[in-house]
């Protein structure tokens, strides 16, 4: 089933440097520049004691949470985590200024916030009091700044007592607005949006404060101690529920079947992921009703839909994981998405025993889904395997050999590749397909595993034994591509080499002895294309005349590999085959060669000489 963990997604995708804010622009406020973005770091608690760490972590949570499309880009605090974990900085760490310095360019944001905290103790029969330190810092260049355009430094400082903590973020974070907007685009008072109640409301209304509380600590608590993450994440959803009538604490319940995924309770895991889904279908449905927007966590649900599919189709829900992930492929156009889609018809259609054509219609979507998988991520082996495997369901050997020779070049001790493809050989009457079977059997030796697929093949010309390949990407990696879809970042396009042109250098160089010349052109061209054959006929050539006969074999061995129809690569290893006394080798190159091409005069003489070989 679930085999093995996801290469995903391709590394430009995830690479921090795509997170570039942009926030809708705001009537009657001036929207931020590209380069006025702002980064809020967990706050530095001043006492010597841990038991309050949770409160630092509140702040860069809630403060980017009520910072956000207001004019100002803001990285929200799951953005933040990721950068942190692209430098390798530990999430339960508090960043000093330098690293926080270091966050904020990587993630290319321009003002930082710090801050610092202290909690006073119960005294004279009052509260616990929080007592808040903040300061705004501007980076640009590189270099940090403290003075913004009217020469003023960005300080704040609260006094209140700790079960008004929503109220004192609140303030805060409409300080750091009206500040910021005065100073850059000299707003009066009056003409600024949002009043300092409203964000004070907003802070205290989206999450109960014991539930926030609650969630931080979970969040705060080392993953060495899961127990307590449980029992804390538990305690937030049902102080949630029980204040605002039986509605989800999303972000918390996708904090609680994370966990239970790590502890492999796919069912748990997969009942809390619903939780998230079904809390979104019934704001959105709530919304519709109402005829006005709703703040319906649209994220948080993609990323619930995702993992519950996943977890459908690895204990065999076909029709759940196929309903579960299917809204996903055309809003997120994820690449795993379309993977497990592809997984799931064409596992669907192997199940299919009564109607032929369903099964065919559900192969042909398998490939239609496969393909744009496997033209998002080309250098997934998983992916092409997936893929090479439903166009060898449907028939396409010929189509369907070319995609497994390039998952076998990802994979080289692939035994399910190396045996479909030896069947897909083997229908063509190509004479590799022996070799190629000698391969397989060579890597699917564990449990007799050659012989069970071979008796399936015998009965039914089918390969159900051989399974889909469908893994979870770590949550970071799926969060990424969810970030990067948010912001509309583009993936650069790779450079393509004019790959004919350096071919037809190289061949230039060796018809005229150049061979280092040759190799130097040869081996770019293989960096950017590593399964073009004739590079590799051309390297056996000079292999050849430098005499290293091993070397050439190899080389021509891989040129037939990847383009069975080189009839050089053929004829030149008869060639070689005839020099070292192997007769059989000979006669086999010379009449693959002549199945290439009879009338070719090279095969022909190739022919005679291993007729004489043996004599």
């Amino acid at each position: 089933m679930l085999k093995n963990l996801l290469k995903i997604v391709f590394a430009a995708i995830f690479a921090a440097s795509a997170i570039s804010a942009q926030s809708p622009v705001i009537t009657g406020v001036p929207a931020a520049t590209d380069a006025d973005s702002i980064v809020v770091m967990p706050f530095t608690n001043k006492a010597s004691t841990s038991e309050s760490n949770w409160i630092g972590e509140s702040f860069a949570e809630t403060l980017s949470d009520l910072l956000s499309n207001k004019g100002i880009n803001v990285l929200s605090n799951q953005e933040r985590k990721f950068v942190l974990q692209e430098l390798g900085i530990p999430n339960m760490s508090v960043p000093s200024l330098a690293t926080s310095v270091k966050v904020g360019i990587h993630a290319k944001a321009s003002l930082i916030v710090v801050g610092d905290y202290q909690l006073l103790p119960e005294t004279d029969g009052k509260a616990p009091r929080l007592v808040v330190n903040a300061r705004i810092f501007k980076v640009k260049g590189g270099i940090v700044s403290e003075d913004f355009p009217d020469q003023r430094k960005f300080d704040f400082n609260f006094s209140d007592a700790l079960g008004n903590l929503q109220k004192i973020q609140g303030q805060l974070a409409w300080q750091f607005l009206y500040r910021l907007h005065k100073s850059y685009f000299k707003l009066n008072k009056d003409a600024f949006p949002w009043s300092e109640n409203s964000l004070i409301a907003d802070a205290e209304s989206k999450v109960p404060p014991r539930a926030s509380e609650a969630f931080v600590k979970a969040i705060s608590v080392s993953s060495s101690n899961p127990s307590a993450k449980e029992n804390y994440l538990k305690n937030a959803i049902k102080i949630y529920a029980d204040a605002k009538a039986g509605e989800v604490y999303s972000d918390a319940a996708l904090e609680l079947g994370h966990l239970y995924l790590s502890q492999k309770k796919p069912s748990d895991s997969a009942s809390t992921f619903e939780q998230v889904i079904n809390s979104y279908q019934q704001c959105r449905e709530r919304s519709k009703s109402e005829g006005k927007p709703g703040r319906c966590d649209e994220d948080g649900y993609a990323e619930a839909a995702f993992y519950d599919g996943l977890i459908q189709l690895q204990i065999g829900n076909l029709e759940t994981a196929l309903g579960v992930l299917k809204p996903l492929a055309d809003d997120l156009k994820l690449t795993s998405v379309n993977n497990a889609l592809g997984a799931i018809s064409i596992q669907a259609a192997r199940n299919e025993k009564k109607n032929a054509a369903k099964s065919a219609a559900m192969i042909n979507d398998a490939i239609d889904l496969l393909k744009r998988a496997n033209e998002s991520a080309p250098d997934d082996a998983d992916i092409r395997f997936n893929y090479a495997t439903a166009i060898f369901i449907s028939g396409n050997m010929q189509e369907a050999a070319a995609q497994l020779r390039t998952a076998i070049a990802g994979n080289p001790r692939d035994g399910d590749a190396y045996f479909m493809l030896a069947k897909a050989l083997q229908s063509l009457n190509d004479p590799l397909a022996v070799p190629i079977d000698n391969e397989a059997h060579k890597y699917l030796v564990n449990n007799n595993r050659y012989a069970t697929l071979q008796t399936e093949w015998d009965k039914s010309k089918t390969v159900n034994g051989i399974p889909m390949r469908v893994s979870q990407p770590q949550r970071k990696d799926f969060l990424a591509v969810i970030l990067t879809r948010k912001r509309g970042s583009s993936v650069p396009k790779p450079k393509i080499d004019d790959t004919v042109t350096q071919i037809v250098k190289a061949r230039e160089f060796v018809k005229n002895g150049q061979d280092d010349e040759a190799m130097e052109v040869l081996r770019r061209v293989l960096a950017s294309e590593p399964s073009n054959a004739e590079t590799f006929l051309l390297l056996g050539k000079i292999y050849l005349r430098r005499g290293d006969i091993d070397q050439s074999i190899s080389s021509f061995k891989t040129s037939v590999f990847w383009d069975n129809r080189l009839i050089d690569a053929h004829v030149l290893l008869g060639k070689i085959y005839v020099e070292k006394g192997d007769c059989l080798q000979a006669k086999n190159y010379a009449a693959s060669a002549l199945g290439i091409d009879a009338e070719n005069q090279d095969a022909r003489a190739l022919q005679r000489l291993s007729e004489r070989c043996s004599k």
